[in-house]
Parts: structure tokens; C-alpha cells; sequence
């Protein structure tokens, strides 16, 4: 069991990525998250009010099956395959955070300074859902996709657009982490 406790190393979890990208391209799909939202607007009747939302959706739906793999997967691995241990962070990231008013950085995944209902509901909270949930969105639909499908399937296809998209969230990703975190969380 301690196999399945502690995190897969690099050498087991990409092979199997790699496995499971190439079954994909044997039978022409590509994999992508984002791509579910669209499919759901569709099948709820977004496409009486946006010509975005009229495709054949059915097309689409063993995505959806995904969505559910991993969100059944996510909680086995929490509920019965985790043993409780700390992230492993960085020490020096950890500090950072600490410095940040991040007090349980490190020791758990969501941290109460953003998650908890006292931090959602104030005015700081619900600008920050808000403003990162209209980026999230508006840049997931301007960049064709989200990270999980341009970095995993529009890479293993070769694709231009995704090794662009790639950079561009690793830069965007340094602006967030060295600039806007600490505008946005520092004392």
C-alpha cells in the first residue's frame, strides 16, 4: 500500500500520461478541460442563444467522462489513498508564503487566508473569485483551450498554438507569483 500512499514518482505517472495520449491520438480525440463547459452549456440549450454553442455535442460527451474519472479519482486519492502528510513545498516558497500571511502554507491544499466562508465573503474575497474567475474564463476561451489541454494534448500533437499558450501561462504564472501576490496579499 505504501505504493499507492505516497506520490508517483515522475518515471511512473509520465509513462502513463504518455500512455494515455496516445490511445487519444490512436483514436482522434484530444484531451482538454475546458472544452467540458462548452459541451454542458450545449446540452442545457445554450445554443438557442449563442451560435457558439450549436455543434454536435454528442460528439463530445465521452470528455464529460473524463471530468467524472477525475473528479471520483480525486476523491479516492483524498478520502482513502492519502496519508495525511504534508505538500511537500519548497521550504524557501513556504517562507514566502508564511511572509505573505499564508499561516498553514504547506501543511494543507486550500488555504483558510482564501477558502474559508469567512475570507469568501468579504469584499477582498469575492473581487478575488470574481476578477480570477473572469480571467480563468476569458483566457481559457481567448487561448483556444486551458492549461491541461494545450500543455499535455496540444504539445504531444505538436501543435504550434499550444507551445505558445504554454509559454505564455509560464509567464503569467511568474507575473502572478512575483508581482500581483504579494500587491494583492501583502501587509
Amino acid at each position: 500500500m505504501d505504493f499507492l500512499l505516497k506520490p508517483w514518482p515522475w518515471y511512473v505517472s509520465g509513462p502513463l500520461i504518455t500512455l494515455v495520449m496516445v490511445i487519444l491520438v490512436y483514436f482522434g480525440k484530444s484531451f482538454g478541460m475546458s472544452s467540458n463547459l462548452r459541451t454542458l452549456c450545449s446540452i442545457g440549450g445554450a445554443g438557442k442563444y449563442s451560435d457558439f454553442f450549436r455543434y454536435d455535442w454528442k460528439a463530445y460527451r465521452w470528455n464529460l467522462i473524463v471530468v467524472l474519472g477525475a473528479i471520483i479519482g480525486g476523491f479516492i486519492a483524498v478520502t482513502f489513498l492519502s496519508d495525511g502528510s504534508p505538500i511537500a513545498l519548497n521550504p524557501k516558497t513556504v517562507s514566502d508564503l508564511q511572509e505573505l500571511g499564508f499561516q498553514n502554507a504547506g501543511a494543507s491544499i486550500l488555504p483558510p487566508e482564501i477558502y474559508s466562508w469567512d475570507a469568501v465573503f468579504s469584499l477582498k474575497g469575492i473581487a478575488i473569485l470574481v476578477g480570477a474567475g473572469f480571467l480563468v474564463g476569458f483566457g481559457t476561451r481567448y487561448a483556444g483551450g486551458c492549461t491541461s489541454g494545450h500543455a499535455i494534448s496540444g504539445l504531444s500533437n505538436l501543435q504550434w498554438p499550444s507551445l505558445i499558450a504554454v509559454i505564455g501561462f509560464f509567464i503569467g504564472g511568474l507575473i502572478m507569483t512575483h508581482f500581483l501576490l504579494p500587491l494583492i496579499f501583502g501587509t
